[in-house]
C-alpha cells in the first residue's frame, strides 16, 4: 500500500538538484536549497516533484531527499529537511504531533487530496444488490457476494493481513453477514479486481484512493452515515455505522522554511492536487510505464493557468 510509511533511517540521498530558472537571483530570499522529502509511494513522488519543479520556476534551488516516513519528522524538526507536500496523518507518531504542538513543524494546509478508505464494487453489482450504495443493502444481499468458502456470508476482500484488520473490525462491530478475506498483497488485490470485472463476477473490496485503479475502472463506493468527529471503527453499531476513519493529507514544513523562504512558503500554501489528477498520474507511472519526470512535466504543461497563479 503505497501511502503506508515504513520506519527507516533518514538518508540524505540527493536525487536531483534544481537550478535557478526564469526569476533573477535577487528575487530569491536565500540561495540555500530547499530540501524536499521523498517517501516511498508514487503519489508522494508526484506531489514532491511537481512542487520542486514549480519552486524552480520561482528561482529557488531544490534538493529532493530520500527520507524514511517517520524519521523525516525528526529531520524537519532539526531543520535538516524543509518540506513534505504530502503527509498522511494516519501514518504518523508522536514525533509528528509533538512537532506540530511545539512549532518545530508547521502545517501549511491540506494538499487537496480527499483520502477515501472504504469498500468498493463495480457498477454491475448494484443490479445484484438493490439498495447499494447504502451499506444497509449489504445485510439483505450478502449471498450475492458469497463464494463457496464463505456462503451464506458475503466475501469481502480486505487489506493484506499485515496492514491490520479494519474491515473485519467493522464487520464484527455492526454484525454484517460478511467474511473478510485478507488480500495477499496490493498486486494480488488488483489482479483479483481486474479478473472479477472482466467476467462480471461478484466482488466487494476494501480499497483506498488516490490510486491508479480509479483511473482505469469505473468503481462505486459503499456509503455510510455521516458523523461529526472521528469514526471509531471498532465500536460503531448497525443503525448509525460510519464505516472507516479517514485520513487528511497535509503540507508540512520545518519552522525555518517560512522564515528563510517566505515566497516559497506562500507558494506551498496555495499548491493543491486533486484525487482525479493523482489517480491519472499514478496510472501513467505505475501501469503505463512512463517516466515520472515525463508525467510531472505533462501535468505542468497542462495546468499552467492554475500554477501560474500560485507562483506569483
Amino acid at each position: 500500500m503505497k501511502r503506508y510509511m515504513k520506519n527507516g533511517v533518514f538518508a540524505l540521498t540527493l536525487l536531483s538538484v534544481g537550478s535557478f530558472a526564469s526569476i533573477a537571483v535577487a528575487e530569491v530570499e536565500s540561495e540555500k536549497p530547499i530540501k524536499i522529502a521523498i517517501n516511498e509511494w508514487t503519489g508522494q513522488h508526484l506531489s514532491a516533484n511537481i512542487a520542486a519543479e514549480l519552486l524552480k520556476k520561482m528561482g529557488y534551488q531544490v534538493q529532493l531527499v530520500t527520507a524514511g516516513g517517520l524519521p523525516q519528522f525528526t529531520a524537519m524538526a532539526q531543520n535538516e529537511l524543509d518540506l513534505n507536500p504530502e503527509v498522511w496523518d494516519n501514518s504518523v507518531t508522536d514525533i509528528y504531533t509533538d512537532g506540530l504542538a511545539s512549532g518545530k513543524l508547521v502545517n501549511l494546509g491540506d494538499l487537496g487530496l480527499e483520502p477515501q478508505d472504504g469498500w468498493i464494487y463495480p457498477p454491475y453489482m448494484a443490479e445484484k444488490c438493490p439498495g447499494l450504495p447504502d451499506y444497509q443493502a449489504l445485510y439483505d444481499c450478502a449471498e450475492a457476494f458469497a463464494t463457496a468458502e464463505t456462503f451464506p456470508n458475503g466475501r469481502l476482500v480486505s487489506y493484506p493481513a499485515d496492514w491490520g484488520t479494519r474491515s473485519a473490525s467493522v464487520i464484527k462491530a455492526i454484525d454484517l453477514p460478511f467474511t473478510a478475506v485478507p488480500g495477499g498483497s496490493e498486486g494480488a488485490m488488483m489482479a483479483e479486481l481486474k479478473s472479477a470485472i472482466a467476467s462480471e463476477e461478484p466482488i466487494l473490496m476494501m480499497m483506498w484512493q488516490p490510486h491508479w485503479v480509479f483511473a482505469e475502472f469505473e468503481l462505486e463506493s459503499v456509503v455510510w452515515n455521516p458523523i461529526e468527529g472521528e469514526c471509531v471503527e471498532e465500536t460503531q453499531v448497525r443503525e448509525t455505522a460510519c464505516g472507516f476513519a479517514q485520513a487528511s493529507v497535509n503540507k508540512i514544513v520545518s519552522s525555518q522554511m517560512p522564515v528563510t523562504w517566505p515566497g516559497a512558503a506562500a507558494f506551498v500554501e496555495k499548491f493543491t492536487l486533486t484525487n482525479e489528477e493523482q489517480n491519472a498520474m499514478i496510472f501513467e507511472v505505475d501501469q503505463g510505464g512512463r517516466a515520472l519526470d515525463e508525467v510531472v512535466q505533462e501535468w505542468i504543461d497542462t495546468n499552467e493557468a492554475k500554477w501560474s497563479e500560485w507562483i506569483k
